[in-house]
């Protein structure tokens, strides 16, 4: 996870939704429904065009847990690619190593999962990644490693897989703790509240 000086906490309440996926968080936004601060129940007070992309660049960051430099690297790779450039840049999302081992459900959120993926708890197509921001792409076989099959982090977010994934370009053998990743996802398929467009605005000024 790209490091911040603002609270996780914080920053769920500031987007008013659960960015980090962790469970624990639902909680907090139910108990705490309004932004962080002393006057964080009174009216928001209403942004600027620029101070509503600049936030939902924020959030998608924050979501998917990169640095600036790394953030803008990736848009620029999107903006180079053929097709349109919010959908390549949140489909190059979708493809990290660290968000899909999340999506599958080895891990409770996408920090969890970034950290796991750095310390090699995973192979791919049968070779050790310790790259959070490897890009699967379709076909692409992501595994538990043997000697990381017994952790509690991971045992307990299988626990919470009710059936299938979700998901339906992902595939999941929970016996095996192996899944597969079967395509790029369309942007309607990511179940994601963001409006990418703002983004792309953003860094056409």
């Amino acid at each position: 996870m790209a490091k911040t000086k603002t609270a996780k906490g914080k920053l769920v309440r500031k987007f008013g939704e659960n960015i980090f996926g962790n469970p624990k968080y639902d909680k907090l936004l139910n108990r705490k429904p309004y932004q962080p601060g002393q006057h964080g129940q009174a009216r928001r007070r209403k942004l600027s065009n620029y101070g509503i992309q600049l936030a939902e660049k924020q959030k998608i960051k924050f979501t998917y847990g990169l640095l600036e430099k790394q953030f803008r690297n990736l848009f620029a790779k999107a903006d180079n690619m053929v097709g349109e450039t919010g959908t390549n840049m949140m489909q190059l999302l979708e493809r990290r190593l660290d968000n899909v081992v999340y999506r599958i459900g080895f891990a409770p959120s996408r920090p969890s999962a970034r950290q796991l993926v750095s310390h090699a708890h995973f192979l791919v197509n049968g070779k050790k990644v310790n790259i959070p921001s490897f890009l699967v792409k379709p076909g692409d076989v992501i595994e538990v490693r043997e000697k990381s099959r017994k952790m509690d982090i991971i045992l307990e977010a299988m626990r919470r897989i009710k059936g299938d994934v979700d998901l339906g370009w992902l595939e999941l053998d929970k016996a095996k703790m192996r899944g597969t990743f079967t395509a790029v996802p369309d942007r309607d398929e990511m179940n994601l509240t963001v409006n990418e467009q703002l983004v792309v605005e953003l860094y056409s000024k």
